[in-house]
């Protein structure tokens, strides 16, 4: 196995940090490895927030389904999915761009996604660990306030850096779902229940199959944050459709 695999099968997520700070140096050498990641026709539809007000990252402990954790990070990273830029360049060369879509939403997620990934990988290759946040998904109207975001700029995901403590690192890494669950061959194929039992079999840590599941959905995908998620990614696309870009002169 060559080092590059052996460090994504190394990399777990980190939420505890050493009270050390991260050389601006590193944290420099992660952004430039994110800028590199492949993007739809190279437009890297994405703009990072490099976050390093303190008062702001209290804020976004709370706001990201109270993390104290957040706050501690010595780098916290916003990956926006950013429809804007190129809709703006469109306008300063005179032309008259369509309103970005759903479809140009989805493909600039996607981009910053990669980017992020690609700081995640860069940032364990330099002793780094993270942990993303999904939770920046989240509380609509508070992150835009707090983010300036304009229309058209979502916030993706949110990746926090920093040296693992020694607990963090001796930590045991979740098992990954075996491969035969994960990959099909030519289309997709819906598992059936004997599937789906023998999928979760050494993921229910001594509990039963309905028992796990059951405790999983109410704390996971019931929970009031998942809700807020999908509350808060509507109005993100309820005023894609319909909010007017800031102009250029303002």
């Amino acid at each position: 196995m060559n080092e590059i695999i052996r460090s994504l099968y190394d990399r777990k997520s980190v939420r505890a940090y050493e009270d050390r700070p991260v050389p601006p140096e590193v944290k420099a050498a992660v952004l430039a490895a994110a800028a590199q990641a492949p993007s739809a026709g190279c437009q890297q539809l994405y703009t990072i927030l490099d976050i390093t007000d303190q008062t702001l990252k209290e804020a976004l402990a709370e706001t990201c389904d109270h993390q104290p954790f957040i706050a501690k990070a010595p780098v916290v990273l916003i990956f926006c999915a950013d429809c804007l830029r190129w809709h703006d360049a469109y306008r300063a060369a005179g032309l008259s761009p369509r309103r970005p879509g759903p479809g140009d939403l989805m493909l600039a997620v996607t981009d910053a996604a990669i980017a992020a990934q690609n700081a995640v990988v860069a940032a364990q290759s330099l002793g780094l660990g993270s942990c993303y946040i999904g939770d920046v998904m989240e509380r609509y109207e508070d992150h835009r306030r707090l983010l300036d975001l304009p229309p058209w700029v979502f916030p993706a995901c949110m990746l926090v850096l920093g040296w693992p403590t020694r607990q963090q690192k001796e930590r045991k890494k979740p098992e990954r779902f075996d491969q035969a669950f994960v990959v099909h061959e030519n289309g997709y194929r819906r598992l059936d229940e004997a599937a789906l039992r023998t999928m979760f079999r050494d993921r229910c840590g001594g509990q039963t199959f309905e028992g796990f599941l059951s405790a999983f959905c109410q704390r996971k995908y019931e929970s009031d944050f998942s809700r807020e998620m999908s509350r808060s990614v509507a109005a993100y696309l309820r005023d894609l459709e319909e909010m007017v870009a800031p102009s250029l002169e303002e």
